[in-house]
């Protein structure tokens, strides 16, 4: 197996191994199985550069506590989202993601999407094991919501952990307009980050930090942010805010002192989960 990934899909290695260090803890926030094996998997397969930049060097544990609690969330946001009738959750820019296995022990509505490398190496990685749709696609490529809406255009939930900062910013809000014009009665929960760490000073701060902490040049890839939550609600009106998420909300959020920070926006919303209702 080859593991021939870019910079920002190195990314999905990172959230995988994090998930996994939390999953081993004694009260661990999340539990990853499925994970698990397909970590073993990569590192029996991974080159000795890999290995010495994102396997060897230890993960902080705020930056574990955090991908925990993210995942965490998504997953209950998964949840609720199933209990409609007639419900579709599609994961955009999915990386080694294991949610479906996380959220139910029974088959349960699920498409994967990401670049063809990604999806490809996940396919291998999982052999027969998944029971859900993957698509090997630019997320920014709208064939696959064409085949998508073919099917089903109501009670879909998209999700996009880490995704979209790392896309053109005239191309996510293009994307953003067609899923609104295209779905209704439906949701997208994405991440997004504070405009300011996509150019200059701020951006090389976030492109020193990352390297820092976890090994990965992603930073350097750092293209769209917003200002605030409401910038959202521009683009289509047929978009609409209905939550927003900071971790520092959480009341497992590790150290604690950190929930200081929960109404304070210069922290909160640096990079945080918007929730918004299409159509």
């Amino acid at each position: 197996m080859k593991l021939n990934l870019n910079s920002v899909s190195e990314t999905a290695l990172l959230t995988l191994r994090a998930r996994v260090d939390e999953s081993e803890k004694p009260t661990p926030l999340i539990l990853d199985p499925m994970g698990s094996k397909i970590l073993d998997i990569i590192l029996s397969n991974a080159s000795q550069a890999l290995l010495n930049r994102l396997f060897l060097k230890r993960i902080p544990s705020t930056l574990v506590n955090y991908l925990a609690l993210r995942a965490r969330k998504y997953d209950a946001y998964t949840s609720a989202f199933l209990k409609r009738s007639n419900s579709l959750v599609i994961s955009l820019g999915c990386g080694f993601d294991t949610r479906y296995w996380r959220i139910s022990e029974q088959p349960w509505p699920y498409i994967e999407i990401d670049l063809p490398e990604v999806i490809d190496t996940k396919q291998e990685l999982l052999g027969p094991e998944p029971l859900y749709e993957m698509i090997g696609c630019s997320v920014l490529d709208h064939k696959w919501i064409e085949k998508i809406a073919s099917h089903q255009t109501e009670n879909v939930l998209f999700l996009a952990e880490g995704l979209f900062m790392y896309l053109p910013e005239k191309e996510v809000v293009q994307l953003f307009k067609k899923l609104a014009d295209v779905f209704s009665r439906s949701e997208l929960v994405f991440e997004v980050v504070q405009k300011k760490y996509t150019r200059g000073f701020w951006k090389k701060v976030v492109v020193s930090k990352m390297k820092r902490r976890t090994g990965t040049a992603a930073g350097t890839s750092y293209l769209f942010g917003i200002e605030k939550a409401r910038d959202i609600d521009s683009y289509s009106n047929r978009i609409k805010i209905i939550e927003e998420w900071s971790y520092f909300e959480d009341p497992d959020i590790r150290p604690r002192f950190q929930k200081i920070f929960r109404n304070m926006k210069a922290f909160s919303r640096t990079q945080w989960t918007i929730r918004a209702r299409l159509g």
